[in-house]
């Protein structure tokens, strides 16, 4: 088995933002990867995309790269998105043999045709930043560690700090074409005292999935409860 983890909005690094859990993973023989996503400014985009050029990469480009590294073998994988990663994942994994299990961690599972947008409360998020003139998005510093951070080592909350992007404002309202979880077993992670996305919310998101699984972390509980989130993917 391996792990395909798929990382939230404005950041970057995925790798890192997933490392405690991976290398716990890791001692039990499971390899991991962190695809990279383009609207997260994390990779270069395609010579013939004029398009993509203007724009900027949004869900599309998450889709397909997360897509490549699904496809790049045939090893049964359990694929764990955090946040909206679970909006790249619903499309990504449609139709790939390999991918056993979807863990949804304080994420989304969206029907065909819903966007970023209609999830959440009503109005734009306080912890946001959104910038009209440069077309992007992000989390704002100050708010960072107080609303996803809170019970995670000192360490990590500066080295997040370090980790944050600015995300095309494409993805909010870009729709997904395929819902993977429908088809694929699922489980939702539901983080008791995440302040980001309201525990209400995600129990009322975890509705759509086929089994539901709750820890009293904030927003990164692989960061903060890596033992837990370890334990929870060798269960599926």
């Amino acid at each position: 088995m391996r792990v395909v983890f798929v990382h939230g909005a404005c950041v970057r690094d995925g790798s890192w933002w997933w490392h405690r859990t991976a290398e716990l993973l890791q001692e039990r023989g499971v390899l991991s990867v962190s695809p990279a996503l383009p609207s997260c400014g994390e990779t270069g985009l395609p010579e013939d995309a004029a398009a993509v050029r203007q724009l900027g990469p949004g869900l599309p480009e998450d889709v397909a790269a997360v897509r490549q590294v699904l496809l790049d073998t045939d090893e049964p994988t359990v694929v764990v998105a955090h946040s909206y990663g679970g909006i790249v994942v619903s499309e990504a994994a449609e139709g790939v043999g390999s991918v056993r299990h979807l863990l949804l961690v304080s994420s989304y599972l969206p029907e065909v045709g819903q966007s970023l947008s209609e999830f959440g409360d009503d109005g734009p998020a306080p912890f946001l930043d959104v910038d009209p003139d440069t077309g992007t998005f992000g989390v704002r510093p100050e708010l960072l560690v107080d609303t996803f951070l809170q019970d995670c080592a000192p360490e990590d909350q500066a080295r997040a700090a370090d980790r944050l992007a600015r995300q095309n404002v494409r993805v909010i309202g870009e729709p997904v074409k395929a819902a993977a979880w429908q088809r694929v077993p699922s489980t939702y992670l539901v983080c008791a005292q995440d302040r980001g996305t309201p525990p209400r919310l995600q129990r009322e998101y975890a509705r759509r999935a086929g089994d539901v699984v709750e820890l009293d972390a904030g927003h990164h509980p692989f960061l903060s409860r890596a033992a837990a989130v370890r334990d929870v993917v060798l269960g599926l």
